[in-house]
């Protein structure tokens, strides 16, 4: 059975729902963050179910697919959190990085299903709107999964799209690599997984990750340049935040936590061109 706590009351929401199945997976931020102290400082509340963060695996398969596979309650990730932690990892994991500053350009079905200004169509209509330049709730997922003492800086924009991230982080390497080490690293990672793809081209114009081909897909496309003149890599990603950054994640986690292939009921190849 495959249930989604809606987020609210962590301890009632989840005491109700494991009457019912002994697997959870959980698509609201309740339990993403695995300490109690910074799920306060990010969320400015106290957890309502302390004693139960630890239980929970984060659901990001490429990072935890051994874990989420032995599991009973597994928690989705955060969309932002999703495309800047699979763009970042291969470089944090290996010491590589002394500063990341991350710029996400987000579409309107990220903010969730409850009317706003923000997100009425004539105010929305031409936007490009700085609406978490700093403090993002998602940077306290991106700090446990790649290291408290990652270096990472991070903003938001809100634009006119409607379903899509692009991540766009610009990471300060403390070694020298060339892009074939980049190249190295990344494949070393991600060779064969069912949902993350490299994506640089030497011409056209989708030389980079776009989020409008990955509408309805549960893919992660990761593409990056180095800078030749500094020890500047800029490393993108693009997801959509409704399905690798959401319910497609949680069908992936499903498929892992029950034996099953990974891809299925993902295999949509997008809804490009729209």
């Amino acid at each position: 059975m495959f249930l989604c706590l809606p987020h609210g009351n962590a301890m009632t929401n989840l005491d109700r729902y494991r009457t019912l199945s002994s697997r959870l997976i959980d698509l609201s931020g309740d339990f993403r963050l695995n300490d109690a102290e910074a799920f306060e400082t990010w969320y400015q509340t106290p957890h309502t179910c302390p004693e139960r963060l630890e239980d929970f695996v984060y659901g990001i398969p490429e990072i935890n697919r051994d874990r989420i596979a032995g599991a009973d309650l597994v928690t989705g990730a955060g969309c932002n959190a999703t495309a800047t932690i699979l763009a970042l990892r291969p470089l944090f994991r290996r010491g590589l990085v002394t500063q990341a500053v991350v710029e996400v350009k987000a579409g309107s079905s990220e903010g969730g299903n409850s009317a706003s200004a923000a997100s009425h169509h004539p105010e929305r209509s031409g936007a490009v709107r700085s609406y978490k330049p700093t403090g993002h709730r998602h940077v306290a997922e991106m700090l446990q999964e790649l290291g408290a003492d990652a270096n990472i800086h991070f903003s938001a924009t809100s634009i006119e799209m409607v379903r899509g991230i692009l991540a766009t982080c610009h990471v300060f390497l403390g070694a020298e690599l060339t892009e074939k080490d980049v190249w190295k690293l990344y494949r070393e990672d991600y060779d064969g997984e069912p949902f993350v793809r490299i994506v640089k081209e030497r011409s056209g114009i989708y030389r980079y990750p776009e989020p409008k081909l990955l509408s309805g897909t549960n893919f992660c496309d990761i593409g990056f340049e180095k800078d030749a003149g500094s020890n500047r890599l800029v490393v993108m990603s693009a997801i959509d935040n409704l399905m690798k950054g959401a319910a497609g994640q949680a069908v992936q986690a499903f498929n892992v936590m029950h034996g099953f292939d990974e891809r299925t009921a993902l295999g949509f190849a997008g809804l490009h061109p729209i």
